[in-house]
C-alpha cells in the first residue's frame, strides 16, 4: 500500500523550505532503525499542489503507525490509492501534555521545537529502546530554556538539564512553574542546592489519578557548567542525550563568553563526561553548525569515546539552513 504524510506547516519561513526534505530523511531513519525496514519508495510529492512525504509499506501495525504519528513532520497521515485518493487515518500521538508546553516559549536564539523533535526521535530510533514504550531518562547537557525537557515530559520521558547561564535558568524555572500551575496539574516542585549548585526538582502527575498513585514525570533542572555533570549525577543515568551544541554565534542577551562559542573546545572536554552518564544501549544527538565545526571532526570525537556513529545516507541528509551564519546539521552516535 501507499502512504501520504502531510508535512506541519511552519511560521518560520526557513525552516519550511527544508521541512519535506527533512521529513523524509526522519521518515529513512525511523524505518531503518526502528520499524526495520518497514518502509520503502520513500520521496517528497506533490498532490493537488499540496507536499507531501509519501511511501510504500505493508498495512501498518501500532508499532509503525506509533512512530509516524510522533515524526517532527506529521500533520495528518493518509492511505493513498491508485486514483490518488487520500483516506486519512487516526493518529497515536505520545504526547502526555497539552501542546503549547513546546510551543508558547519565545526568545532570541530558541531552537524551533519541531527540530527538536525531529533531534529527539532520531536519537530514540538509534537507541537500544526504539521498540519500548516506557518512561525513558533524558538528559540535555547544554539545555538553555528547556525545549528539549519539555518536548521529552510530552513523550512520558524524565527530564534532566545543565545550563550554565543563571538567566536562562531563571527564566525555565519561572515558565515551568506557572505552566504546571495554569495547566492545573498535580505536582510538587522544590527549590535546593546540589554540590553548590541550583536546581529545581519538579515531580508531575498527568491526571490527579496518576499523580497519587505514584505513576509521575520527574523534572531535574540545574544551574551548573555541563562539566559539573559527573559531580551531580551517578555513571549510567540516561538512556539518551539529546542537545544543541554552541553555534559559535552570539544570540541576544546570552553569556559573552568565549567558551560558549567554541564547539570543539568545549565537546572535546565534556563528552567524556557526558558519555560516563549514559547507559548501554543509550544513544546520543547533537545538533550543530557545520559552518564552525566539521562532521568529520565530531564524528571522530565521538568515535574515540566508545560511541557508534550513525553513517547512513539519512543520518547525513538533515543539514539545512537556519540564517547566514548557521548551517545546522545532526549526528547522531549510540553506546554499545
Amino acid at each position: 500500500m501507499r502512504y501520504a504524510l502531510l508535512v506541519s506547516p511552519s511560521t518560520n519561513r526557513v525552516y519550511a523550505q527544508a521541512a519535506g526534505a527533512l521529513a523524509a530523511a526522519e521518515l529513512q531513519v525511523v524505518s531503518a532503525q526502528a520499524l526495520g525496514g518497514a518502509l520503502s519508495d520513500i520521496e517528497q510529492q506533490t498532490l493537488g499542489s499540496v507536499g507531501y512525504v509519501t511511501f510504500r509499506a505493508e498495512a501498518l501495525d501500532e508499532r509503525a503507525l506509533g512512530w509516524l504519528s510522533n515524526l517532527a513532520a506529521t500533520f495528518a497521515l493518509f492511505s493513498l490509492d491508485d486514483a490518488g485518493k487520500l483516506s486519512p487515518l487516526d493518529l497515536r500521538r505520545w504526547d502526555q501534555l497539552d501542546s503549547d508546553l513546546v510551543s508558547i516559549q519565545k526568545y532570541s536564539g530558541k531552537t524551533n521545537e519541531a527540530f527538536t523533535k525531529l533531534l529527539l526521535n532520531v536519537t530514540l530510533a538509534a537507541s537500544a529502546f526504539a521498540g519500548e514504550r516506557r518512561t525513558l531518562s533524558v538528559l540535555d547537557p547544554l539545555c538553555g530554556r528547556g525545549t528539549t525537557l519539555n518536548q521529552a515530559l510530552m513523550y512520558g520521558f524524565h527530564a534532566t538539564g545543565v545550563e550554565l547561564d543563571k538567566k536562562d535558568f531563571e527564566a525555565y524555572s519561572l515558565f515551568i512553574l506557572r505552566w504546571v500551575k495554569d495547566k492545573r496539574l498535580k505536582h510538587n516542585a522544590v527549590m535546593g542546592h546540589v554540590k553548590g549548585h541550583s536546581k529545581l526538582d519538579l515531580e508531575l502527575g498527568v491526571t490527579k489519578e496518576r499523580f497519587k498513585a505514584g505513576d509521575t514525570l520527574r523534572l531535574n533542572y540545574v544551574s551548573a557548567d555541563t562539566h559539573a555533570i559527573a559531580d551531580v549525577f551517578q555513571p549510567r543515568s540516561f538512556d539518551l542525550i539529546v542537545t544543541d551544541a554552541p553555534y559559535g554565534v552570539q544570540h541576544g542577551a546570552q553569556s559573552g563568553d568565549a567558551t560558549s562559542r567554541k564547539p570543539l573546545e568545549l565537546l572535546a572536554s565534556a563528552l567524556p563526561i557526558w558519555r560516563a552518564t549514559l547507559r548501554p544501549g543509550g544513544a546520543i544527538g547533537i545538533a550543530w553548525n557545520n559552518l564552525v565545526l566539521r562532521r568529520e571532526k565530531l564524528a571522530q570525537l565521538l568515535t574515540e569515546n566508545g560511541l557508534e556513529v550513525c553513517t547512513t545516507p539519512a543520518h547525513e541528509a538533515f543539514e539545512h539552513r537556519v540564517d547566514t551564519s548557521i548551517q545546522r546539521d545532526l549526528i547522531v552516535a549510540r553506546l554499545p
